[in-house]
């Protein structure tokens, strides 16, 4: 479906973005270009020293915002396929400087979702996250209005030859800003801080995250919030995870946190189905014949009163499992303070 196609990734120099970048270039050599689309200079200059132009010539490496709705534009010149990465996701930042989450979550998705169209891009897919879902913080409410501006640019595409979805998934283990490096910092301290020992999160790999792209860039018929069938852990068990026989301090949640995440609220699952993998949110105007989707892959309609999560999922990661996972998948220098 890539070969031969030009795609870009806002957001491209974050922890979704690098991964993204690296397995398409694996995959996919055949693609025709992929444009990094990030507004930091210094990131950029790292991740070309990662994937240099001179030996990666598909990749193009673009300075902007997706504030700006000109830059954006510009940047979809020839683009067939756009992964929207770009986000303020830390929670108390949005919590305190709430104007500029609206204005890179809301604002500069609905600049990413108008540039698409009018530079004839063909498939779209945006990240959300599991706090849009009966959001408590404005992190989580910017996000599921982002993903309402998305499922809803299926309905004013007019005739054009476009599609957009988005992807929902939860924690994304050792990605910069979680909690797997703050507790490897605390580690030496003896003492690791933990804000309520009943919390509970899902978790998922940035190859996952990744590889749930591509599967909803395959399979869309616009519209659709994806959402991956991933294990949770407990709070304590990541604690023990990484630093065994260390104190446990009990410090209260935090403003705007959860004790458990959902993906999938019971209301939304009146209108989802599940499949083998995966569940799929149906988009709440009828664009395509839902019945008719489900057989085409082998799903079926979410059970009466179901609801997806973190605290009452049926999928667990033990301590070891947990430990295991860190090993493979956090960012490197932090391995060995893992090993």
């Amino acid at each position: 479906m890539l070969k031969g196609k030009s795609i870009l990734v806002t957001g491209g120099t974050g922890s979704f973005g690098k991964k993204f970048v690296e397995l398409i270039l694996q995959r996919y050599p055949e693609v025709h270009r992929l444009v990094v689309f990030s507004r930091d200079e210094l990131k950029q200059h790292e991740m070309a020293q990662q994937f240099p132009p001179d030996k990666f010539r598909q990749i193009r490496y673009f300075i902007g915002d997706v504030r700006d709705r000109d830059r954006i534009t510009r940047a979809m010149e020839g683009i067939d396929v756009v992964v929207h990465a770009a986000a303020l996701k830390q929670v108390p930042a949005c919590e305190y400087n709430p104007f500029e989450a609206i204005k890179t979550n809301i604002l500069g998705g609905q600049n990413v979702i108008e540039a698409a169209m009018d530079k004839g891009v063909s498939r779209v897919v945006a990240l959300s996250t599991d706090k849009a879902a009966a959001p408590i913080n404005l992190y989580g409410a910017t996000k599921l209005c982002s993903d309402k501006l998305f499922v809803a640019a299926n309905n004013f595409k007019g005739k054009r030859d476009i599609k957009y979805a988005v992807v929902r998934y939860g924690n994304v283990m050792g990605s910069r800003g979680s909690v797997i490096p703050f507790f490897l910092n605390k580690r030496s301290e003896g003492v690791i801080p933990i804000t309520d020992e009943r919390m509970t999160r899902f978790n998922i790999t940035l190859t996952d995250g990744v590889n749930l792209v591509l599967h909803a860039l395959e399979q869309m018929w616009g519209g659709e919030i994806f959402v991956p069938k991933i294990p949770s852990y407990r709070i304590t068990d990541v604690a023990e995870a990484i630093a065994p026989g260390c104190k446990h301090e009990i410090i209260g949640i935090r403003p705007g946190e959860k004790l458990h995440e959902e993906m999938i609220t019971a209301t939304d699952a009146i209108s989802s189905i599940e499949f083998e993998k995966h569940f799929v949110i149906l988009p709440s105007i009828p664009m395509w014949d839902a019945q008719e989707f489900a057989r085409t892959f082998n799903g079926a309609p979410c059970k009466p009163g179901f609801a997806y999560n973190s605290g009452t999922n049926d999928q667990w990661l033990t301590v070891d499992e947990l430990r295991q996972l860190m090993v493979e998948h956090v960012d490197p220098s932090f391995k060995a303070k893992l090993l």
